[in-house]
């Protein structure tokens, strides 16, 4: 799996990034742990998370997910073998926005709930335009100076903010974002190109987005008539609706057919295909979804396959 590494900056991960939103939510500890430990024998080593993971949830306040992963790192004493990435900023109760208080806090408490003295990627969730780009960016290198955070990342943030934010870092020689974390998929590509998307390439930035597979829509699972028992189902279900979905899955499946893939693998293999993209995140729920997330980081698309999707998504 060595060969298939990404590199993030001085991090070095595999192409298919563990989500972890399900983590405390749509999978409990044993199901998760089961995921992990499937991912990770399968040679992955980059997991996502956020300290709001899975605040949504009734009951749920925040930081479940955190704790299911800091159960597991202990449980299994691998931490030094995973790129582990979390975020700040995304509107736990009483840590909203992105003040150096709340990144300090918000450090500190994910520290604790994942049972480790550091985190390899940390986000910036939600950018927080009450907040100068100065503010958070000196308190998050001084997390990197202190050791607690090897590298900075950005999610969510406008092409505009992105640059302010990276220039000021070059100019005052303080921790530089080195990645960005924007939605984008085959139904969703505005999300990410054009501004955004040049940004991040003229900064020399890693794109690893998340939504990949747009709410399971393009696993395929998602057809007329049909009725899946998801959490995200209503939501993915939205995209049968439009003209451009049913195009995509007509494409995916013709690609898919011509390698005995799955949709869900050929949506992935185009994301890893496009420009700055250095990993893709897909969750799991139980390991029986795995296989085809895995599958992406050996599939090679051909030029003609990556142009007939792209223009299908169009």
């Amino acid at each position: 799996m060595a060969e298939k590494r990404k590199k993030i900056g001085n991090l070095s991960v595999h192409p298919l990034c563990l989500g972890g939103n399900v983590f405390g939510w749509t999978a409990d500890e044993t199901e998760s742990f089961a995921v992990l430990d499937a991912y990770t024998e399968a040679g992955g080593n980059f997991i996502d998370t956020a300290d709001v993971y899975s605040a949504w949830v009734p009951g749920n306040s925040g930081g479940e997910s955190e704790t299911v992963l800091g159960d597991w790192f202990a449980a299994r004493g691998n931490r030094p073998d995973v790129v582990l990435a979390t975020k700040v900023g995304g509107g736990v109760p009483k840590r909203r926005g992105l003040t150096a208080d709340a990144i300090k806090t918000g450090v500190e408490e994910s520290l604790r709930r994942l049972r480790t003295d550091y985190i390899d990627l940390y986000y910036t969730h939600w950018d927080d335009t009450s907040v100068p780009v100065s503010e958070f960016i000196t308190a998050l290198d001084d997390l990197v100076r202190e050791g607690k955070v090897r590298e900075i990342a950005a999610s969510n943030i406008t092409a505009e903010r992105l640059a302010e934010a990276l220039e000021f870092s070059d100019a005052e020689r303080l921790a530089k974002y080195v990645a960005i974390q924007p939605p984008y998929n085959l139904v969703s590509r505005g999300t990410y190109e054009g501004a955004l998307s040049a940004t991040a390439a003229r900064h020399g930035l890693a794109a690893v987005p998340y939504y990949g597979l747009a709410s399971g829509f393009l696993t395929g699972k998602y057809r007329p008539g049909t009725t899946v028992d998801s959490e995200r189902s209503e939501k993915a279900a939205e995209y049968l609706r439009t003209e451009r979905g049913p195009r995509v899955l007509e494409a995916l499946d013709k690609v898919a057919g011509a390698h005995g893939a799955e949709p869900a693998t050929v949506a992935l293999a185009w994301l890893a295909a496009q420009p700055t993209v250095a990993a893709t995140i897909a969750s799991a729920r139980n390991t029986g979804q795995l296989p085809a997330l895995l599958a992406a980081a050996d599939l090679q698309l051909t030029v003609d396959e990556v142009d007939m999707l792209t223009e299908a998504s169009a």
